[in-house]
């Protein structure tokens, strides 16, 4: 390995680094990010260790991913009670948490949104608190998949470019 593929792989690290903690920071492109750093070492070394079915294989991963994250919220919300009015709550509240809180409205928009809508829609006090609740447990679990997942992209990358 030479000195240009050497720094690239440490450049496509930092990459992946980043996207690691976007799973932290919900402003950051998790996953995705994760994909980004494969595929500039694949660009830079002409696809040579890391080929376009390597790629392909890990945007369909980063996909799952990104959709398993997003039914995890709402199956904590649907375990704990929720109606759809929390789910729409739920959608609603991503957005506006996202726009006025940033990393922090991105983590309680939603389960903010969820209690909201719920209570609009005449439930209890009680069950849209209880709705979300699961609601964040659904959030933990999906950024807890993340992590398993983002460190096993990580670890695929590791042992295209070195096995």
């Amino acid at each position: 390995m030479g000195m240009w593929e050497i720094m690239v792989f440490i450049i496509s690290l930092i990459i992946m680094m980043t996207g690691l903690a976007g799973i932290i920071v919900p402003i950051i492109p998790s996953i995705p990010l994760i994909w980004l750093g494969a595929f500039f070492y694949g660009l830079f070394t002409h696809f040579e260790k890391i080929t376009w079915l390597t790629l392909a294989i890990l945007a369909v991963v980063t996909i799952a991913s990104i959709a398993l994250e997003n039914l995890a919220n709402i199956y904590g919300a649907k375990k704990f009670g929720a109606t759809r009015w929390g789910i729409f709550g739920s959608i609603i509240g991503t957005g506006v948490g996202l726009y006025l809180g940033g990393p922090v409205g991105l983590i309680l928009g939603p389960a903010i949104g969820t209690i909201v809508f719920e209570v609009v829609g005449g439930q209890s006090y009680k069950g849209a608190l209880k709705s979300g609740l699961g609601n964040f447990i659904g959030f933990l679990g999906g950024s807890l998949l993340k992590i398993v997942i983002g460190l096993s992209i990580i670890a695929f990358f590791v042992w295209k470019v070195f096995g």
